[in-house]
């Protein structure tokens, strides 16, 4: 069996798929990721073969033209934030589909497995005749993604005989059924199963503390795009946190840590970090309701204090707070020093670690990566050993 993997150029939308690419691999079957060049470096990082889908392409280059050509300044979460970015990601699918639909043709997957902001790879499953999967990252239904991108696409899906936008033969979601919101009703549950990309975990992990620890980590995207992009911001946000009896963890890429000004002492590290390992030694995470980042915490049992500040970080954030697993700022309260008051809380309230506890025994029920391979090879019509199966009205295999 051939699984394709297609994704958006982005850190967040690919890291959650690598284990369950992974899974497939362990069970046997052969694994191929579609990306377009620039985020082929990513991929490759990950362990997993990569092909090109075409030429580079980047998501936030992409958002600030649209906003220097007339979007101007949206509001945060808003509906119209949120297509301009299912705009960008739509644009992105239309540069890549006619990658993905020669990837289709040459390598002939069984299946195809796409994260939700990626629709190049449902378009060609389509009109291939293979069963596709949808990864569905976040809690957020997310539609104005989809909605904007079928806008980019224009007529395109029509004039490949398409009548509409492809829906999924099956929907895989992370989050824990007694978070999820009505339309994800019917999804089908996996385990998260964090992956960090190539962090080493540092010695200090593993080392005697007395003092607590926090992490503060804006994720992968805010530091180039949002408020996490200034550095003086971070830096009061630090020095009000920082305290004598408290360790300050910073994740963020190495080449950002290294363009702010000095830390304050009280920060033992500011770069990358393997999150799923470093969050384990912690004790309360300070973030921006990326799916990752929260996804982990809950896993690690850590009490949140959430800065949502776009799409679907805040029904993220939502969420937390609804398992009572921690609390949340609105984008206009976000200030150094309501974060500072919003740590002590989430520190010294410990219903929040013990429901955060408890979400994590949930979490651990979900159906690992590979139980889920098993459900996919039976959409596909396919167990190990079988070999590829050809889609319908396809003739003619690829040489090897």
């Amino acid at each position: 069996m051939r699984i394709l993997f297609t994704t958006a150029p982005l850190p967040g939308h690919f890291l959650p798929l690598v284990p369950l690419a992974w899974a497939f691999r362990s069970a046997g079957h052969e694994v191929l990721v579609g990306a377009v060049e620039s985020f082929v470096p990513a991929v490759v990082r990950s362990g997993l073969p990569v092909a090109s889908s075409g030429p580079a392409i980047e998501f936030t280059d992409l958002v600030r033209r649209d906003r220097a050509a007339g979007a101007g300044t949206v509001a945060s979460g808003s509906g119209e934030q949120r297509r301009l970015h299912g705009r960008g990601f739509g644009r992105i699918a239309a540069h890549a589909l006619p990658g993905i639909a020669a990837l289709v043709r040459a390598w002939e997957p069984t299946l195809i497995v796409s994260e939700r902001a990626e629709f190049a790879g449902p378009i060609a499953a389509a009109v291939h005749g293979v069963p596709w999967v949808r990864y569905h990252w976040s809690v957020a239904g997310l539609h104005e993604y989809r909605d904007a991108a079928a806008e980019e696409f224009g007529g395109e899906p029509a004039a490949l005989g398409l009548s509409a936008m492809p829906e999924p033969g099956m929907v895989l979601d992370p989050w824990p059924e007694s978070l999820r919101l009505p339309h994800a009703r019917g999804h089908h549950g996996v385990r998260h199963v964090p992956f960090n990309g190539d962090a080493h975990v540092p010695s200090w992990a593993f080392a005697r503390r007395d003092r607590p620890r926090v992490c503060v980590t804006l994720g992968t995207l805010l530091p180039r795009y949002g408020v996490a992009g200034d550095p003086e911001f971070m830096v009061r946000l630090l020095r009000d946190l920082a305290r004598p009896d408290i360790e300050l963890l910073v994740a963020v890429d190495d080449d950002i840590a290294a363009s702010w000004p000095p830390l304050p002492a009280g920060v033992l590290h500011a770069g990358r970090l393997p999150l799923a390992e470093v969050l384990a030694t912690c004790d309360a995470v300070v973030h921006h309701g990326g799916q990752g980042t929260a996804l982990t915490a809950l896993l690690t049992g850590r009490p949140q204090l959430v800065l949502p500040q776009m799409d679907d970080q805040f029904e993220n954030a939502d969420a937390v707070v609804r398992a009572g697993a921690g609390v949340r700022l609105s984008p206009g309260e976000i200030t150094p020093e309501a974060v500072a008051e919003g740590c002590r809380e989430v520190l010294g309230t410990p219903r929040y670690a013990e429901a955060a506890a408890r979400v994590a025994g949930e979490m651990t029920l979900q159906p690992s990566p590979f139980d889920v391979v098993r459900s996919l090879e039976d959409l596909a019509g396919c167990r190990p050993g079988a070999g590829p199966r050809r889609a319908p009205g396809r003739v003619g295999a690829p040489s090897r």
